[in-house]
C-alpha cells in the first residue's frame, strides 16, 4: 500500500466541538495510551498530505504542533461540525478534502487510502449497513459554493447535506472497531483497556 494517495488532497480533522459528552472537554487533546486524541490522527494521516487543516475552536497553540493551518468557527457559539467542515473546505489547497473527526484513533491507513481511492466530481462518505458516518468522507472542494448556498438557508447537518449533494457510500463492516468515535468518558476508557 502506498504511503500517499495517487493525487494531492488536504486532510481535515474536526476538532472544534464543545466536548458536551466530555464534560465540555476538548476531545482532541485528551490522553489516550498516553498521548492526545489528535496525535493518533495525526500519526496516521500525515504521510498522506501536505496539506493537514485541524478545525478547532480552542487551544490553538496546542494543535498548531499537529497541522500545517488552523481554521475555526465564522461563528462563536459551537455551531456544529459543518461549519468546521465549511472553514476546511474555503482553506483547503488541493482539489479534494478528507474530513475526519478527532476521536476515532484507531482509524487506519487502509481504510484512508481506500477512501481517497473513491475520489471523483462526487462526495464520499463511510457507511456501516444502514448509518452513513458522514465525518469520515471525503469532498472534491468544489462542493463549497453549493454549501455556502446551504448554510445561507439554514442546513447544518452534514449527512442531510452529503445525501442531497448525492455522495456515494463506501460500506464498512456493521462492528468496524477503526470507527470507533470514543466520545464519552466511558467510551474512552472501555477502548483504552480494550486495546491495553
Amino acid at each position: 500500500m502506498p504511503e500517499k494517495p495517487s493525487f494531492a488532497c488536504s486532510i481535515l480533522l474536526l476538532a472544534g466541538g464543545r466536548g458536551q459528552r466530555m464534560g465540555g472537554a476538548d476531545k482532541g487533546l485528551l490522553d489516550w495510551h498516553g498521548k492526545p486524541l489528535i496525535a493518533w490522527l495525526h500519526e496516521q494521516v500525515r504521510p498522506l498530505t501536505d496539506d493537514l487543516i485541524i478545525s478547532c475552536n480552542r487551544n490553538q497553540p496546542t494543535y498548531a504542533r499537529f497541522a500545517d493551518q488552523l481554521v475555526s468557527d465564522a461563528q462563536n457559539d459551537f455551531p456544529g461540525p459543518l461549519a468546521g467542515i465549511r472553514a476546511g473546505l474555503r482553506s483547503a489547497r488541493h482539489s479534494h478534502l478528507l474530513v475526519l473527526p478527532c476521536d476515532a484513533p484507531l482509524i487506519d491507513r487502509e481504510l484512508l487510502h481506500s477512501l481517497l481511492h473513491e475520489a471523483g466530481e462526487r462526495p464520499v462518505v463511510l457507511r456501516q449497513g444502514e448509518q452513513w458516518q458522514p465525518l469520515f468522507s471525503l469532498w472534491p472542494v468544489q462542493l463549497l459554493e453549493a454549501l455556502e448556498q446551504a448554510w445561507a438557508a439554514g442546513q447544518r447537518s452534514p449527512l442531510s447535506f452529503l445525501r442531497a449533494a448525492a455522495a456515494r457510500t463506501l460500506d464498512c463492516p456493521q462492528d468496524d472497531p477503526r470507527l470507533a468515535n470514543l466520545n464519552t468518558p466511558s467510551l474512552l476508557e472501555q477502548t483504552r483497556q480494550q486495546t491495553d
